[in-house]
Order: structure tokens, then C-alpha cells, then sequence
């Protein structure tokens, strides 16, 4: 028996709510669900699919400058106890899509990883969050490898797929 269907929800600390959430909703293009402000902080919900929310909690302003938790770190493995987490999309437009406008957000320098039976590419939120993308057009994960840059080649064989 199966346990665990997927994860519903990624709590992150933010220095500025409406800054996350202008972003995550504007140029992702996730749903508000829900926000409030309660005596220490503010915090929102923001719908990424059916069963999943981001959870952005803005950092109060006097823990922001002790702790610096609101702000991601650019090193990998310096990132706290988050170091990032992935959206994953329904398919190969959609990826497009996304990748095309953080691009042109200037979020993105738009480089696409071939993994084997995923294809991901990352943009940086701004905050400093490293978030990844991922279409994973083969869900028995057969075949994953060490990320590769997408090749001409790569790219023709999953156009195959779409």
C-alpha cells in the first residue's frame, strides 16, 4: 500500500509577501488561496496544482535582521535547511511557456537539463530562492542520469512525446 500521494504544501520564509506573491502569482501563475495577517506575521497560500500550495511567511522585521531568513542564499548546500524544492509541469508547453517568461522576467538564464526521464531548467525568485522546473515525461523514472545540458538531438526525441 502506498502511504503518501505527493506533497501538499512547501512552507517559505520571506522578507517580503507581496513581493512573493506578486511574483509566484504574476509570472508563474499560481492561484492566491488565502492571506492574513495575525500578530507576528503574515503568511498566504498560493495554489500550484489540485493538491499542492506554496505557503510564502514573512519573516518579522527584527528576526529578518538577526536571522537573514527571509533571503535565499545563491551557494548550493548554503541554503538552510531548504536548500530549494521543483514545480513540476503537465507537459512540454508548459515548460516552454514558463521557461520563456522567466527568461523575459529576467529570472532565468533559461539553460534546459536532460536528466534521462525528466528535463529541468531553474530560476531564481526574488528573494534568492533557487526553484526548479520539472517535466518528468517518463514517470517510471527509467533511466535517470547525471544532468546533462538538452541537446538539438535530445530536443527532437522529446518533441517525439508532445
Amino acid at each position: 500500500m502506498q502511504l503518501l500521494s505527493g506533497i501538499n504544501h512547501v512552507a517559505i520564509v520571506t522578507a517580503d509577501l507581496d513581493r512573493f506573491t506578486a511574483f509566484y502569482t504574476g509570472v508563474i501563475g499560481l492561484t492566491p488561496v488565502f492571506e492574513e495577517s495575525v500578530p507576528g506575521f503574515r503568511h498566504a497560500i498560493l495554489a500550484v496544482g489540485d493538491h499542492t500550495v506554496l505557503h510564502p511567511v514573512q519573516a518579522p522585521a527584527d528576526n529578518e535582521t538577526e536571522t537573514g531568513h527571509g533571503l535565499g542564499s545563491p551557494t548550493i548546500m548554503d541554503r538552510g535547511h531548504l536548500d530549494h524544492f521543483a514545480l513540476d509541469v503537465p507537459s512540454w508547453e508548459a515548460f516552454e511557456e514558463l521557461r520563456r517568461k522567466l527568461v523575459a522576467h529576467g529570472s532565468s538564464d533559461g539553460a534546459v537539463t536532460d536528466l534521462g526521464p525528466k528535463i529541468s531548467f531553474w530560476f531564481v525568485d526574488p528573494d534568492g530562492m533557487h526553484v526548479e522546473i520539472d517535466w518528468v515525461h517518463d514517470r517510471s523514472l527509467r533511466g535517470f542520469h547525471a544532468p546533462t545540458p538538452l541537446s538539438e538531438e535530445r530536443k527532437r526525441e522529446l518533441s517525439v512525446l508532445v
